[in-house]
């Protein structure tokens, strides 16, 4: 059963990578930008330089061209850190990112269906297993980036 739940999570990865694909296509950004987004709107406003560790990309220039295709589409806002002038943050737009979220409605719908028949203490193991899972996974990715 192990085994079979590595492929059955293998593939719900897949159809994650493809939804957030189909999403990013139909608001019009990739998927680095679209997962910029998500991140603002799931952690709140953040420094380019957390953003680009996030998304494994450069502080320079790469997260200086997503924030500005961002900031341009109208998802996105710099403004500067009141603690620190010299800090940028960067901020979600809701009212801007409330198209976006939209794309995800089909995905959230068919989620509720197939939670309605659990029971409370299936939805408290699944709360527990993604909250371990989520844990672990910035560690993963760094271990994967690593790899030669």
């Amino acid at each position: 059963m192990a085994a079979e739940l590595q492929e059955a999570m293998r593939r719900s990865t897949m159809f994650t990578v493809l939804l957030h694909h189909a999403t990013a296509t139909k608001a019009g950004m990739n998927v680095t930008d679209a997962q910029c987004v998500n991140a603002l709107a799931m952690d709140g406003p953040q420094t380019p330089g957390r953003l680009a560790r996030l998304m494994g990309i450069t502080t320079g220039g790469a997260i200086t061209a997503v924030i500005d295709r961002l900031e341009k589409a109208g998802y996105v806002r710099r403004t500067r850190d009141p603690d620190d002038r010299r800090r940028v943050i960067v901020e979600l737009v809701e009212e801007n990112a409330g198209q976006f979220t939209a794309y995800f409605e089909p995905m959230s719908r068919a989620f509720r269906e197939r939670l309605a028949n659990c029971t409370d203490e299936q939805v408290a193991f699944l709360l527990d297993w993604f909250r371990g899972n989520n844990a672990s996974m910035p560690q993963v990715i760094a271990e994967t980036r690593k790899l030669p």
